[in-house]
């Protein structure tokens, strides 16, 4: 089982930007998809992006779409969430998580590998 370990977060002022990364463990991770999710206080944990084992595909929720880019360094066994021109709604744990599936998915139900999260706090 791969063990994912989230940095980077932060207090960031709003339009500022922050680069959360995820270290993995295991040698397989070069096979795996990989997403990154938020929990804001008081809500259902959500997708934020997510990428397909090669680095070739990547998905964005809507929210973040334009802001945020989601990359992978295989040789490193990292993925990297660059968050650009944040705000305050972006306030959150951030969560990385994994799976090993072909297909990419967005839902926190297909993923059954998360790390322990990262706090995000964008002041306005």
């Amino acid at each position: 089982q791969v063990q994912l370990v989230e940095s980077g977060g932060g207090l960031v002022q709003a339009g500022g930007s922050l680069r959360l990364s995820c270290a993995a463990s295991g040698r397989t991770f070069s096979s795996y998809v990989m997403g990154w999710f938020r929990q804001a206080p008081g809500k259902e944990r959500e997708f934020v992006a997510a990428i397909n084992w090669s680095g070739s595909s990547t998905y964005y929720a809507d929210s973040v779409k334009g802001r945020f880019t989601i990359s992978r360094d295989n040789a490193k066994n990292t993925v990297y969430l660059q968050m650009n021109s944040l705000k305050p709604e972006d306030t959150a744990v951030y969560y990385c998580a994994s799976n090993n599936f072909i297909l990419v998915h967005t839902t926190k139900a297909a993923y059954d590998n998360w790390g322990q999260g990262t706090q995000v706090t964008v002041s306005s």
